[in-house]
C-alpha cells in the first residue's frame, strides 16, 4: 500500500513539474510577443483550484496527467471555433507572424529540452563519474541472466568488444545502442576460445520480458558485511569481515555461487568454510526456508572514480540527456520494423510510476524526472495535429509557402489529432494493466 502512494506521488510531482514548465514556456513565449493567454492549467478539467492574475487565469486541474495554455485567437484542444469567426485582433495568436507563432509552439519543447539538460549536468556534477573499468570487469567475467545464455552467453566470459570496436567502462554493455542498433554482437573470452555472441534485433523484447532483471551484471568476490541479529548468519556465529570460501562441498568464490548455493539448500543444514584474519575455519549453519543466511555480501571489486569540474559534467550531462533522444528515435525505429513490440516497449502512466518505485530516492526521482523531459520534449514535437509538432508542420510550410492553412483545415486536423492522442492514451494505460495486473 505505502509503496503504492510513494510511487503515485513521485508520478505526479514529476509529471506537475514537467507539464508546468512545458506550459510555462508556450505562455512565456506568447506574452513576449504580446499575444493574450487565457489559460495556464497544469493537469486537466475540472478545475479545483484556480486564480487569475492580470489577463491569465491559473489553475490546477483534477486529472493530473498534462496540462495546457489557452492563447486567444489559436485553434487548440479547447476547440473554440465560434472565437475564431470574429475578426482577428492584434492580440490573438492567428495575427501574429508566422515565426513567432513557431516559437510560441516551439516554446515547451525547448524549456523541457533545457530542463532535463539542467537536471543531467547537476547529477553528474554532484555525483561525478563513477565507474567499473574493463580491466576490473574482466578480472572476473560477467553473470550471464537466462535471456543471456539464452543467446550464447555464459558465466565468466569477458566481453572484449561490441562489434568489434573497443569499450571502456560496463555501462557501455548496458547502453540502450546495445539493444537498439542493427546486428550488433559481443566478442568474447570463454576460457581459451574466443567467441562471437549476437544481440538478436528483437532482443529488446526479451528485456522488456524480463525488466527488474538486467541481461549481464558483473561478477564479482565478496566479504560478509553486516550480519542480521538474529539470523542463521548470527546463529552461527559469522562476524563481518569474513570471508566465505565455500558451502558444504560446493566452492563460493564469487557472490553468483553464493546466490545459487544458498537457493540449492535452503532450509538443510550446512557447512560453510570461512576464513577469518587469515584462518581458515569451519562453521555449522541451517540456512533459511527462504534461501537466506541473513548478512550483507560487500563487493570485493575497484570501481574507478573520478571528480569532474563544471565544464566536463557539462558535457557529459549534455551527451546523456540527448542520448535518451536518440534512444528514443532508434526504439520508434525498431518498432515500425516490428523488431520490437508496441505493446512491450510503450508504458503509461502505471508504468512509469513503476520505474519511480516504491522508495523515495532523490537521485533516482531527478535522474527519472531528467529522463523524461526529454521524452516529453521528443514525444511532443511528434508531427501529430493535437501535438506541439503538429503545429510546427504547419507553421513551416506556411513559412516556406507563404501560405496559410485555413481555420477550417486546422480544425479538422485538430480533431483527427485528438482522436489520435485519446487512442495512444488509452492505449498505452490500458496496455500498462494488461501488463502489470493481468498477465
Amino acid at each position: 500500500m505505502m509503496e503504492g502512494i510513494i510511487m503515485t506521488a513521485q508520478l505526479l510531482l514529476g509529471l506537475s513539474i514537467l507539464v508546468g514548465l512545458h506550459e510555462m514556456g508556450h505562455l512565456l513565449a506568447a506574452k513576449a510577443f504580446g499575444m493574450r493567454v487565457e489559460k495556464f492549467s497544469i493537469g486537466f478539467p475540472p478545475k479545483i483550484w484556480g486564480k487569475t492574475f492580470g489577463e491569465t487565469e491559473y489553475s490546477f486541474g483534477a486529472i493530473p496527467l498534462g496540462g495546457f495554455v489557452k492563447i486567444s485567437g489559436m485553434i487548440d484542444e479547447s476547440m473554440d471555433v465560434e472565437a475564431m469567426s470574429s475578426e482577428p485582433q492584434p492580440w490573438e495568436f492567428r495575427s501574429k507572424p508566422a515565426w513567432q507563432r513557431l516559437i510560441v509552439m516551439m516554446g515547451g519543447i525547448v524549456v523541457n529540452v533545457i530542463t532535463g539538460v539542467i537536471i543531467f549536468i547537476i547529477l553528474t556534477f554532484n555525483q561525478g563519474d563513477q565507474y567499473l573499468s574493463k580491466e576490473e570487469l574482466n578480472k572476473h567475467g560477467i553473470v550471464a541472466s537466462t535471456i543471456a545464455e539464452e543467446i550464447g552467453l555464459k558465466t565468466g566470459d569477458r566481453v572484449l568488444n561490441i562489434s568489434g570496436e573497443e569499450y571502456t567502462r560496463f555501462s557501455d554493455l548496458m547502453s540502450p545502442n546495445i539493444f537498439l542498433d542493427e546486428n550488433v554482437y559481443l566478442t568474447v573470452k570463454r576460457a581459451d576460445e574466443t567467441l562471437k555472441v549476437s544481440i538478436p534485433n528483437d532482443f529488446i523484447n526479451k528485456i522488456a520480458d524480463n525488466e527488474k532483471v538486467p541481461y549481464i551484471s558483473f561478477r564479482h568476490p565478496f566479504n560478509v558485511g553486516q550480519i542480521m541479529p538474529g539470523s542463521p548468519a548470527d546463529a552461527a556465529g559469522l562476524l563481518a569481515g569474513d570471508k566465505i570460501l565455500g558451502i558444504g562441498d560446493e566452492q563460493v568464490a564469487y557472490s553468483d555461487q553464493l546466490q545459487r548455493t544458498l537457493k540449492d539448500n535452503a532450509g538443510n543444514a550446512v557447512s560453510l568454510n570461512i576464513a577469518r584474519e587469515g584462518q581458515e575455519m569451519k562453521l555449522d549453519a541451517t540456512i533459511g526456508e527462504d534461501g537466506l543466511l541473513g548478512f550483507q555480501a560487500v563487493a570485493d571489486i575497484a570501481f574507478e572514480y573520478k571528480e569532474l569540474s563544471f565544464g566536463e559534467a557539462s558535457a557529459k550531462g549534455t551527451e546523456e540527456a540527448f542520448a535518451v533522444v536518440f534512444s528514443n528515435i532508434k526504439a520508434f525505429g525498431k518498432m515500425f520494423k516490428g523488431d520490437a513490440s508496441v505493446s512491450k516497449s510503450l508504458s503509461g502512466p502505471i508504468g512509469i510510476a513503476r520505474i519511480f518505485g516504491g522508495t523515495w530516492d532523490w537521485v533516482k526521482f531527478w535522474r527519472i524526472t531528467g529522463l523524461l523531459s526529454m521524452v516529453l520534449a521528443f514525444m511532443n514535437f511528434l508531427p501529430i495535429p493535437a501535438l506541439d509538432g503538429g503545429h510546427v508542420v504547419f507553421l513551416t510550410y506556411e513559412i516556406v509557402s507563404g501560405r496559410k492553412p485555413s481555420d477550417k483545415f486546422l480544425e479538422n486536423a485538430q480533431k483527427v489529432g485528438m482522436v489520435l492522442l485519446l487512442g495512444i492514451m488509452g492505449f498505452a494505460f490500458f496496455n500498462d494493466i494488461m501488463k502489470y495486473f493481468i498477465n
